[in-house]
C-alpha cells in the first residue's frame, strides 16, 4: 500500500474532508493535495502531525504500512470514551457569562452616573446691541447695481450635476 493510500485512509477514518484534516493536523491544505496526488513524499514533521493528533494509528502501518491501522481497539474505545466523558465534564464546570454578574448597575455607564451627579448650570450670554447685530456688507447694493451694468459677459449655459449621477442643462 503505497503512502498516499495510507494518508486516504486516515482521513477517511477521521472523517474530515481533506482541507478539514490540513487544518486539523496543522499543515497547508496543497501539502495534502500534493501528498494525495503523489506529488510529494510525506515529510517527517507531517508524520509526526499525523500521529500526535491521532495517537490511536499505529506507527508501524503508518509508516511502512505493515499490521493494523489502529492499535488495540479496545485501547481505542475506552481512550473515546474517556475523552467524551472529559469534554463533557468541562462543559459542565463552566459557568454561564450572565450568571457571574450580580450587580444592579448592570448596563449602566460610569458616565451616566456622572451626568445624573452633576447639577444644571446656566451660562450668562450677554445680549449684543442692535447695531451690532447688523449685517455689514462689504458692497453696498447701490455700488453692485453699477457695476452690473458695466459688466458686459452673458451666461451662456449653467449645468446642474445631480448625487444620482444625472445632470440637466440649461443654455441661453
Amino acid at each position: 500500500m503505497e503512502f498516499n493510500d495510507r494518508i486516504t485512509k486516515v482521513i477517511e477514518y477521521s472523517e474530515f474532508s481533506p482541507a478539514e484534516f490540513a487544518e486539523e493536523i496543522g499543515v497547508q491544505r496543497s501539502s495534502i493535495s500534493h501528498i494525495l496526488s503523489g506529488r510529494n513524499r510525506p515529510s517527517l514533521d507531517f508524520i509526526t502531525k499525523i500521529k500526535s493528533k491521532f495517537p490511536d494509528i499505529e506507527w508501524n502501518w503508518l509508516i511502512t504500512g505493515t499490521g493494523e491501522m489502529l492499535q488495540n481497539k479496545e485501547l481505542v474505545e475506552e481512550r473515546e470514551i474517556t475523552e467524551t466523558e472529559e469534554k463533557k465534564s468541562v462543559k459542565k464546570s463552566l459557568p454561564d457569562l450572565f450568571s457571574l454578574i450580580n450587580d444592579d448597575q448592570f448596563g449602566h455607564s460610569e458616565t451616566d452616573n456622572k451626568l445624573e451627579k452633576e447639577t444644571a448650570r446656566e451660562s450668562v450670554i450677554p445680549v449684543q446691541s442692535t447695531e451690532e447685530n447688523k449685517i455689514n456688507n462689504s458692497q453696498p447694493l447701490e455700488n453692485f447695481s453699477k457695476r452690473q451694468d458695466s459688466f458686459s459677459k452673458k451666461i451662456r449655459r449653467i449645468v446642474f450635476f445631480f448625487d444620482d449621477g444625472t445632470f440637466e442643462t440649461y443654455e441661453n
